[in-house]
C-alpha cells in the first residue's frame, strides 16, 4: 500500500481547479500531499465551466487602455454581492489575484481578449478554456512526487482528536476498500458545491426549482456533509440562484451558457417582450427568467454581435451554438419570431422600440444604461441576418456553503475556528452575497486554492 495512504501532511478533498491549487501550493511549501476525488476523472464543474477570470491590473489590460486595480475590483465585487458579502473575503481576493493570474500564465495558461462581465465596471474578464486550464495543472501535480492523486476515492469521514480538537485524520475508500489517514498538517476540502443533490436543492433552495441542473458529477454537497459532522458554520445559503444564459436543452454536464446580453443583445419572453435590464448580473437574470412563462427567455441579436463572438471562451462562442443547432438564424425579425414560435408582431415591436430608445440615449422601459453594470454603449439591433438563442436559468455552482476566515479556515456555527480544517472554491460562502460577478468562480478557485494549501501546510 502506497505510504501515502497511511500518513500524509495535507490531504486535499476534490480534484477540481480549487483542489488542484490547493495541492500544488502545499507541496510547494514542502509538504506531501494526497490528493482525492470521488470520480473517475479530475476537473469537477471547473471544466464545464464558462472560462472566465476575473483579473484586475494585468498586463492584458495596460496593453488594452484599460485602468483597473485591486480596490476598483473589490468595490465590484461588493457592490454586485449587495454588501452581503464578507469584506475579508473580498479583499483576500482582491489583493491575492493578479499573483495568481501571473501563477497561471508562468504554467502556460493562454488568455484570450479582454471582455466585460457581470458586475464588473470596466472590463477585466480573461477568458481561457478551463478544460486546458486544468490539463496544465494536472500534469504538474503527476509530474510531482510529493503529490499523490488517487481517484475513485470517496471521503465518509473527517477525524478530529479527541484532546485538541484538531482534524487529524481522513476515513476514505477506494476500490471497495476502506482507508484511514493521518494527516500531520491539515484537511482542505475543495469538493464543489450540492447542484445535483435533488434533496439538497430542494430543501436549501426550493425557489431554484423550475431551473435546470447543471455541473460535475460529484457536486453532491458531501464537503458541506463531512464538516457539517463538525459543526461548521454555513454563509449564503440563501443566495443560491441559477445562471441565464445555459440552453434549456442542455444535459446536466454540458455547459452551454452564451451570454450575448453581454455584447448588446436584449432577452425576450415567450411573448415577444423584455423583461429585465439585460446588464445586470446573470444570477439575477436568471431569477428573472424563472418568472416568465415556462421559464424561458430568447436572447436576440444581430449581425453585428455575432461578429464580437469570443471564440476561446464557451459564453462568447456564438458560431459554435449556431453549428450545434442551438442558435437561431433568419434574414428578418419576423422570419426569426417564426422559427422560435413568438409572435412576429410583438418581437418587430420590441425591437422597434428598444432601438428607439437606444438612438434617443436612454432605455424608457427597463433603465439600462450600458452593455454590462452601466459600461459600453448601448447599439440597436438592426442588421440582418438575426439571431436567437433559447435561454433558461440553470443552477451550475451553488456560490454558497462553509464560513472561512481569511487564511480559508473553516470557522464553526460559534465562530470559532475548527483546527486543521480548510476549504476554498463552490464549497466556501461568503464571497459573492446576492449575486455574482462574472469570474469570480474560477478566480477563487485559483486564488483561495492556492491560499488554502498555503495554510494547510504551514501546520
Amino acid at each position: 500500500m502506497n505510504d501515502a495512504f497511511l500518513k500524509t501532511d495535507v490531504v486535499v478533498i476534490g480534484a477540481g481547479l480549487a483542489g488542484h491549487c490547493a495541492a500544488i501550493e502545499a507541496a510547494h511549501a514542502g509538504a506531501r500531499v494526497l490528493l482525492l476525488e470521488r470520480e473517475s476523472a479530475v476537473g469537477g464543474s471547473s471544466v464545464l465551466s464558462g472560462g472566465s477570470f476575473a483579473f484586475a491590473g494585468t498586463d492584458k489590460q495596460a496593453a488594452a487602455g484599460v485602468a483597473d486595480t485591486p480596490e476598483l475590483l473589490a468595490r465590484d465585487f461588493l457592490a454586485v454581492g449587495g454588501h452581503r458579502n464578507d469584506p475579508a473575503l473580498v479583499n483576500v481576493y482582491a489583493q491575492n489575484q493578479l499573483a495568481a493570474y501571473q501563477w497561471l500564465v508562468a504554467r502556460g495558461v493562454q488568455f484570450g481578449p479582454l471582455i466585460s462581465g457581470a458586475g464588473q465596471s470596466v472590463p477585466r474578464l480573461h477568458p481561457a478554456n478551463p478544460v486546458e486550464v486544468v490539463r496544465l495543472l494536472t500534469e504538474e501535480i503527476l509530474a510531482n512526487k510529493a503529490i499523490t492523486l488517487v481517484t475513485d476515492a470517496r471521503v465518509t469521514r473527517l477525524r478530529r482528536n479527541a484532546e485538541t480538537g484538531r482534524v487529524d485524520g481522513v476515513a476514505w475508500t477506494h476500490g471497495g476498500q476502506a482507508m484511514q489517514t493521518e494527516v500531520r498538517g491539515g484537511v482542505v476540502i475543495t469538493s464543489g458545491g450540492f447542484s445535483r443533490n435533488q434533496q439538497m436543492m430542494e430543501e436549501i433552495c426550493p425557489g431554484q426549482a423550475k431551473a435546470t441542473r447543471v455541473g460535475g458529477n460529484g457536486s453532491q454537497g458531501e464537503g458541506l456533509q463531512l464538516a457539517g459532522m463538525l459543526g461548521a458554520g454555513l454563509r449564503d445559503m440563501a443566495y443560491v440562484k441559477g445562471t441565464f444564459g445555459n440552453h434549456p436543452d442542455a444535459h446536466p454536464r454540458e455547459h452551454t451558457a452564451m451570454l450575448a446580453i453581454y455584447k448588446g443583445a436584449i432577452a425576450v419572453n415567450k411573448l415577444g417582450r423584455r423583461f429585465a435590464d439585460e446588464s445586470i448580473s446573470y444570477k439575477l437574470l436568471g431569477d428573472a427568467c424563472l418568472q416568465q412563462p415556462d421559464a424561458i427567455g430568447y436572447q436576440i441579436l444581430d449581425q453585428d454581435i455575432m461578429e464580437q463572438a469570443v471564440p476561446v471562451s464557451p459564453m462568447f462562442n456564438f458560431p459554435k451554438r449556431l453549428e450545434e443547432g442551438r442558435l437561431f438564424k433568419a434574414d428578418t425579425l419576423e422570419a426569426l419570431a417564426e422559427r422560435i414560435g413568438v409572435d412576429a408582431q410583438t418581437l418587430t415591436a420590441t425591437v422597434t422600440r428598444y432601438n428607439d430608445d437606444v438612438a434617443q440615449g436612454r432605455d424608457t422601459e427597463f433603465g439600462r444604461e450600458g452593455i454590462v453594470q452601466g459600461y459600453g454603449k448601448l447599439a440597436p439591433i438592426q442588421r440582418a441576418p438575426f439571431y436567437a438563442y433559447p435561454s433558461t436559468s440553470a443552477v451550475i455552482a451553488t456560490y454558497c456553503g462553509l464560513t472561512v476566515a481569511p487564511d480559508m479556515g473553516v470557522i464553526d456555527m460559534m465562530g470559532e475556528p475548527i483546527a486543521g480544517l480548510y476549504a476554498a472554491g463552490e464549497v466556501t460562502g461568503g464571497f459573492h452575497g446576492q449575486a455574482f460577478m462574472t469570474g469570480t468562480s474560477l478566480g477563487k478557485c485559483v486564488v483561495c486554492g492556492r491560499v488554502a494549501g498555503a495554510s494547510a501546510a504551514a501546520h
